[in-house]
């Protein structure tokens, strides 16, 4: 038994093979399942988690045919001389010990190519084509792509295969009103339209046998109008059970839901209660999902019978080691997702290969690597935000003396404004384990000192790292320095209360995060599950079909006005996947948006602005700039002159729209060179 989290690593025998622990790495979508060159390097990202002691991986998403493609020439499994790139991902999970099964996915009405196929002819929100309805001999040509597919990967070496069920792709859209308009045997009743899941398992088993994996994942909450109602959740439940099942993983949301499922302000295990429920309904093991990203977390879980085994994706691209470092006890050591979406799910929607925010290395094991140095050499980095701790850290790491400068009495940058935002407290995660990172690679850390380049040029570094960072620019607007205009960075560090009515100039990134905080009330825990279920419209007790209810939003604390001056939509430039997200959380507390704006004065009675030929006064009682940044370098030239080498990262270096994910990457990219 473990002594640190005891249901967690308590083996699960599944009776013809046992899994060491309860975790399970989800499906996640990389880019490198969809090139042969790239298999190599997937084998390499999944290898490096088997060593980090996961129980169980799932692959990305591979197609059983051509229309069940997610985007034309995006990974499939169809015919044997495909088999061999695959033999490089089982060979190498096989070799470190762990087990593996490749997700079975087919797009349906989501495929983003004209070829697409679907129950009924019924086009999506999120995709421009419309899908061709099957026929039936259509029906069973998909069908039989199944089980081809599902024959080809026990051949292929994995040990199993995960059919899946959820999150609005094709089996999933068989399932409900919404999208299945048919009135044959595959479409009207009930007990037709899951004909087409239980026919997919049922065939499945008996052509692979009673010893390989069949994980179903099942869309237990699909969060769209007319979804699947809770009696038929459980109707097919059991009946995937009878069909020769061996774990059900919970599917939660589809991809055109409105409601969010996995971003950071999402609460930590906010959909535990909906695998529970299914707990009292089967017998087979299941699988609890989303949000989980700490052992804590996951123990809470198992321990208290809600779910059989955790899944986890992004958390597993954060850190390859965090099953080992949780069994080991050192949790406080572990790269946790801060679920912000930009380096995954961001990177995947644009066709670009998949990595972390937090953690550059991954989907790039075989490019960043950060051995030790044969030269070690004495460097300084001047900045504690993202990139002056991922950088030191890298370069301490690899056996180079470091000493680490920070003006302020903290480390952490902008991220110490970031997690300040309701919804982003995650970030708190980061700081926290660079903090560890620094005292664990040995870096010289030096707070509360504005180090001037005299100083620095006085010690013996042979190389300067400037990672100084931004400070907030100030726009040419007359009256920008009357007293109601404060920056973002007094509201965010409280320095400054606003008043009951602000108007936020800059509708970047920086400009959403601070209506966020200025509307968000005070008291409201962003941890409350029910509070967030309550803001979003998820009804727990399942009283209308897809397990939704009328949203209720908080009020908000002030009324505000966020403006731009470019034409078009606020927010424009926001995460793919989660940009919809602030803009109808700040849409819901009635943040009037306004686009195209000149801005001409603000004086005593208030922001005097004009749209197009409409003049217009804004009675407000604060102005809050939030217009960018100008780059920190004063150190630069100073410590040029004198011959040593000077790398800018992060903010010093392009400060053009605050960046974590490229702050980080830079500044662990730069270490690993020097």
């Amino acid at each position: 038994m473990n002594n640190h989290y005891p249901h967690l690593f308590e083996p699960l025998d599944l009776g013809f093979v046992e899994l060491r622990n309860r975790v399970l790495m989800g499906s996640m979508h990389t880019g490198l399942e969809d090139r042969r060159k790239d298999f190599e390097k997937l084998a390499v990202y999944f290898a490096e988690r088997v060593r980090g002691e996961v129980g169980l991986i799932v692959t990305g998403g591979i197609a059983p045919n051509r229309v069940g493609w997610l985007a034309p020439f995006s990974g499939k499994l169809t015919n044997r001389s495909e088999l061999e790139r695959h033999r490089l991902v089982t060979d190498a999970v096989h070799d470190e010990g762990g087990r593996i099964c490749m997700q079975i996915l087919h797009a349906g009405r989501y495929a983003y190519h004209p070829f697409s196929v679907a129950p009924s002819a019924i086009k999506s929100p999120i995709n421009p084509f419309r899908p061709r309805a099957l026929g039936r001999h259509g029906v069973e040509r998909q069908i039989r792509a199944f089980v081809r597919c599902a024959v080809l990967a026990r051949e292929a070496g994995y040990d199993g295969v995960e059919i899946m069920g959820s999150e609005g792709y094709l089996i999933n859209q068989f399932l409900v009103p919404r999208t299945n308009t048919r009135t044959d045997e595959w479409g009207g009743s009930a007990e037709h339209r899951i004909r087409f899941p239980v026919e997919i398992v049922q065939r499945v088993r008996e052509a692979v046998g009673h010893d390989f994996i069949i994980i179903y994942r099942l869309s237990m909450l699909d969060l769209v109008e007319e979804g699947s109602s809770r009696e038929e959740v459980v109707q097919l439940g059991r009946a995937v059970e009878h069909a020769g099942a061996t774990l059900i993983n919970t599917g939660i949301g589809w991809h055109e839901a409105r409601v969010p499922t996995i971003q950071t302000s999402v609460p930590r295990a906010a959909f535990s209660w909906v695998t529970a429920r299914m707990k009292h309904e089967l017998r087979l093991p299941l699988i609890a999902t989303n949000r989980i990203n700490m052992p804590d977390v996951a123990e809470r879980i198992l321990a208290n019978g809600q779910a059989d085994m955790v899944s986890m994706a992004r958390p597993l691209l954060a850190d390859p080691d965090w099953a080992r470092k949780s069994r080991e006890g050192r949790s406080q050591e572990i790269n946790t997702c801060i679920a912000c979406n930009q380096a995954c799910l961001d990177h995947v929607f644009r066709n670009e290969r998949a990595s972390c925010l937090v953690n550059p290395r991954a989907c790039h094991e075989t490019e960043l690597n950060f051995v030790r140095t044969r030269k070690p050499r004495r460097i300084a980095v001047v900045g504690a935000g993202p990139a002056g701790m991922a950088c030191a850290t890298v370069l301490a790491e690899r056996g180079h003396e470091v000493s680490l400068f920070e003006a302020s009495d903290r480390i952490g940058g902008q991220f110490n404004l970031a997690r300040c935002i309701p919804g982003k407290e995650e970030f708190a995660e980061t700081l926290r384990y660079f903090e560890v990172q620094l005292k664990l690679t040995g870096v010289d850390i030096q707070l509360g000192q504005r180090v001037t380049a005299s100083e620095l040029l006085a010690e013996d570094f042979e190389v300067f790292v400037l990672a100084t960072g931004v400070t907030p620019r100030i726009p040419d607007i007359p009256g920008i320095d009357h007293p109601t205009v404060v920056s973002y960075v007094d509201v965010l560090e409280g320095g400054v209360e606003p008043g009951r009515r602000v108007a936020v100039i800059g509708a970047g990134g920086i400009g959403f995060d601070v209506c966020e905080f200025l509307t968000h009330a005070t008291g409201v825990n962003g941890a409350d599950v029910g509070s967030w279920q309550r803001e979003w419209g998820v009804d727990p007790d399942f009283h209308r079909r897809g397990g939704l209810r009328q949203a209720r939003p908080m009020p908000a604390l002030r009324e505000v006005y966020l403006l731009q001056r470019k034409s078009g939509k606020p927010g424009a430039g926001l995460g793919k996947t989660t940009g919809w997200i602030h803009r109808t959380a700040l849409k819901n507390r009635r943040v009037e948006m306004l686009s195209g704006v000149s801005y001409e004065r603000i004086d005593d009675d208030g922001l005097h602005l004009r749209i197009g030929q409409q003049s217009r006064l804004l009675t407000v009682d604060h102005v809050v700039v939030c217009v960018g940044q100008e780059p920190l370098r004063e150190l630069q030239a100073p410590l040029a002159a004198q011959g040593r080498p000077v790398h800018l990262i992060g903010g010093a270096d392009l400060a053009a729209e605050l960046d974590a994910k490229r702050a980080i990457d830079q500044g662990m990219r730069l270490a690993a060179s020097l």
